[in-house]
């Protein structure tokens, strides 16, 4: 029975030339393991998230995805969220609760399973899954493998036809991973479920899986059983071969019929009988340690813990790395790794023990990452802050350098990292290989003298792993020292000089990497315990076939890099704030102090001095902050006008808000005598929603769409909150403006009104709640409609200009006279005009901080709202109707 058959799907994503998907045809049968591999950007990712739509990417997508013999576009959302579970690669990113027996729980909770149900479903998940020892734990305690499992579990307590996993076995350690493939076969023989994970890690998973798909380039270039892949594979010369297993290439090496092996113990038993008609031969050895060696870093009785009342994670560590050396770091999730390169890049102190650099204490080094250190983190989106990969490597050239040349050597380096046709992209829309490879580009271009890097290959595939093995040499040749952790055992056996053990906190065992995989019996490579016994000192699959008598070949070639390590520049050559600068700031700043001083001791004689003082503070806070950090430019991100006239839904829009508004205001004031205003407040927080429904007339708000709008309502809130103790010096106004101009006029309205009334119930309720949500709601409405057709650029000029004048004219305008409103029924003309002769002060100073927090929120706010907008396809909407 199939679950799933694809029909000719494509897909493509905004902004982008080349397709993601192009004609997949293929079918998933129930009870099926399939195994998905391919070069990192191929499409697999993609593919797995096409088939759970909830969590599917924006883009254009072509051809057909039935479910259960359903077009996928027409099943119930609800019904396909339980029958389709899916893991991501970072359990990070989808554990959401504090305690495990929550994270368990927190689905069946959204789904509304009565009590007794859910605890019976937990219970179950929990004995299958051997979670009883950690079942009350907090999730941050937990290991990498823990997490995963967890992961697996709270998708399982669902109860899904279908598991979809996207690279789940990335972050954890070997021995952790393993027992992870083993719990998804188990998963699929006892419990029926259809298995399709997506790995680059094929050791284990090619072994448990009935087919194996490879992609690439968008496309399925090979499908078959594992058996028939591998060799279609190597039949084709194609560079997937050498993600193929230990097992599966041996075999393929020296024989040409018969069963491949693709088990440990199958290849054993091969190994055993091929060996019985064919003697090994010897094969060489070589020893890439050198006997007279000069210490770089040295860690010397080294202590450290993250907590003062917690355990130590850091325990008497003593390590010596080498100058010029490539020195493997390996060990099981949660034993330290991570941490003690924290130590040696001097991200966190040690608390007992001294690390020395070069022969000079860490912490007396004044500039560690100019020229000397350089850091590639576990997760590389730690350091991307630009809009695309082109920036980010722009960024981290030598801005001495003329503009062609350091464009020369971005260009050199993303070729040599294969990322030339995604420099224009996010780097946060890259897939997790990739994202890897900007990293290492990023720091290729500092050229340190130090590289540390934490799970270099995650995310790699085979193809790239070996140009990666080409850029270590030379690294090594240009007198770099390497220091790296990794869970790959295989490729720190072939490529490091030297490997260390880290177990609880300190190093149990080093050497050369052969003496040290060949003196491990468990925590070694696949090829020495396929060997082990049969053939002497083999830790390599090329040992192996040597000693047979096979051809080893390599479909990926090395690449040449030239690596020069850099000079350590002068402090002087590094960009500083002036004295001159630091002085204003210092002078403004307590201008600004005393100003607001001189208000809490309440020393002014009438409210014309309040006033002036609180437009002094915003003046002299300006003049502090503008000195002090850094100067940015907004980019003039200007909106084409549009030549069309007002669309219907804005025409409908604007009446609802500029007339049904007002007319429910004026009822309140003249039939219900101001007394009724929570009424009133909730009609027009009615009336604000209906703008927003039209825009959802021909299909359903997204989930996105909801959470993105109601974010921004929060942040309008906490924003009028936080600044409570200076009533006119709000970003209330600018949040309100940023979300129109972003997210639309009805939008804008709709987080104007919702801001003003839940703000209320900390500032106080009254008659002039709803004159508060719709004043502040008009601004966010004509923000947007301005926006739209090309009046109000996103640039911060424009911005700052138009908050200041909407929040001088259009909120004054409005609240002013509601306040003579509110007190009488019966105005005249003076005491309207009086009424803005008063506020005059007060809104001139809520026109300059409106005006303030623009320039200061208005660019990172913009940038993130229209990246999120365009990445996620919000609020997309055909605009003339």
């Amino acid at each position: 029975m199939e679950v799933y058959k694809l029909e000719s799907v494509g897909f493509k994503y905004p902004n982008r030339d080349s397709r993601a998907l192009e004609n997949i045809n293929t079918v998933f049968k129930k009870g099926e393991f399939v195994t998905i591999c391919g070069k990192s950007g191929c499409g697999k990712t993609t593919l797995l998230r096409l088939l759970k739509p909830a969590i599917s990417p924006y883009g254009e997508f072509t051809g057909k995805i039935i479910f259960r013999g359903e077009n996928i576009k027409a099943t119930d959302g609800k019904n396909l969220s339980s029958a389709v579970g899916f893991v991501m690669q970072s359990p990070e990113n989808q554990i959401v609760t504090d305690k495990v027996w929550h994270e368990l729980s927190f689905g069946l909770e959204n789904m509304g399973v009565k009590t007794q149900q859910m605890r019976a479903r937990v219970s179950e998940m929990v004995s299958f899954f051997g979670i009883q020892d950690w079942f009350y734990k907090k999730t941050t305690e937990l290991s990498g493998g823990q997490k995963q499992i967890l992961n697996l579990a709270s998708v399982m307590v669902m109860r899904p036809e279908v598991l979809i996993l996207d690279e789940p076995t990335s972050r954890l350690d070997p021995i952790a991973a393993s027992e992870f493939l083993q719990m998804l076969k188990k998963i699929n023989k006892e419990l029926g479920t259809t298995v399709i994970l997506a790995e680059h890690r094929l050791e284990e998973a090619f072994a448990i899986s009935d087919r194996v798909i490879v992609m690439e380039k968008g496309g399925i270039i090979a499908e078959g059983t594992p058996h028939d892949v591998g060799r279609i594979l190597k039949k084709n010369k194609n560079e997937m071969y050498d993600a193929m297993p230990t097992t599966v290439k041996v075999f393929e090496a020296v024989e040409t019929e018969g069963v491949c092996p693709l088990t440990i113990e199958d290849a054993r038993e091969w190994l055993l009988e091929y060996t019985k008609e064919n003697k090994p031969v010897q094969f060489d050895t070589e020893n890439n340690v050198s006997e007279c060696q000069k210490p770089i870093i040295e860690l010397k009785e080294v202590f450290f813990r993250y907590e003062r009342a917690s355990q130590d994670i850091i325990k008497n560590l003593n390590l010596t790395v080498f100058e010029g050396e490539i020195l493997a770091i390996l060990g099981g999730n949660g034993t330290g790794k991570t941490t003690a390169l924290s130590l040696i890049s001097g991200i966190n102190n040690p608390q007992r023990g001294e690390i020395y650099i070069k022969g000079e204490k860490l912490s007396k080094i004044p500039n560690l990452y100019d020229g000397l250190m350089g850091v590639l983190p576990q997760e590389p989106k730690s350091l991307f802050a630009k809009k695309t990969v082109f920036s980010e490597l722009m960024e981290m050239t030598d801005k001495k350098l003329a503009k062609q040349e350091r464009e020369r050597k971005v260009l050199e380096v993303s070729h040599l990292c294969r990322i030339d046709a995604l420099l224009e992209n996010h780097p946060y829309d890259l897939s997790g290989g990739e994202q890897q490879r900007a990293a290492l580009a990023m720091i290729l271009l500092k050229k340190p003298q130090i590289l540390i890097m934490d799970e270099p290959t995650k995310g790699m595939d085979a193809h790239f792993k070996r140009i990666f093995a080409g850029i270590l040499k030379d690294l090594k040749r240009g007198g770099a020292t390497v220091i790296m952790v990794s869970h790959d055992l295989d490729f720190c056996a072939e490529f490091a000089d030297r490997c260390a053990l880290l177990f609880d906190g300190a190093v149990t065992s080093i050497g050369d990497k052969r003496e040290f995989f060949l003196n491990n019996y468990f925590y070694t490579t696949r090829a020495c315990r396929m060997a082990r016994g049969i053939i002497e000192n083999a830790v390599l699959e090329e040992d192996i076939i040597n000693a047979l008598g096979g051809r080893y070949e390599r479909e990926i070639q090395e690449e040449i890099y030239e690596y020069k390590i850099s000079e350590m520049p002068k402090d002087e050559e590094k960009e500083k704030i002036s004295l001159r600068q630091i002085a204003k700031g210092v002078i403004f700043g307590l201008c600004f102090a005393l100003a607001y001083m001189l208000k809490l001791m309440d020393i002014v004689s009438f409210k014309g001095e309040y006033y002036l003082l609180s437009g002094a503070e915003i003046v002299f806070l300006a003049l502090c902050l503008k000195n002090l950090l850094p100067r940015k430019t907004i980019e003039n991100n200007t909106a084409k006008p549009s030549k069309r006239g007002i669309g219907k839904r804005t025409r409908t829009a604007s009446v609802l808000i500029l007339l049904l508004i007002p007319l429910t205001i004026f009822f309140g004031i003249y039939y219900l005598g101001d007394r009724k205003y929570y009424f009133i407040s909730l009609l027009i927080m009615l009336e604000t929603i209906l703008p927003f429904l039209i825009m959802f007339e021909n299909r359903k708000a997204q989930a996105r769409e909801i959470v993105i709008i109601s974010v921004l309502c929060t942040l309008g809130v906490a924003g009028r909150t936080a600044f409570f103790m200076l009533p006119e010096f709000k970003p209330l106004i600018a949040i309100i403006i940023i979300s129109g101009v972003c997210m639309g006029g009805e939008t804008g309205f709709l987080v104007g009104a919702m801001s003003g009334f839940v703000s209320n119930f900390f500032f106080g309720q009254g008659p002039w709640t709803p004159w508060q949500m719709f004043a502040l709601g008009i601004i966010g409405f004509i923000a947007g409609v301005m926006s739209e057709y090309g009046i109000l650029t996103k640039n911060r000029y424009s911005l700052c200009m138009f908050g200041f004048l909407s929040a001088l004219i259009v909120f004054g305008g409005i609240m002013n006279p509601a306040s003579v409103l509110m007190v009488t029924a019966n105005p005249t003309k003076e005491m309207i005009y009086s009424s803005f002769l008063v506020g005059f002060p007060v809104d001139l100073i809520h026109a300059m901080s409106t005006a303030f927090f623009l320039w200061v929120l208005g660019e990172p706010m913009i940038d993130k709202l229209e990246r999120v907008k365009t990445k996620y396809g919000l609020m997309e909407f055909n605009k003339s109707a």
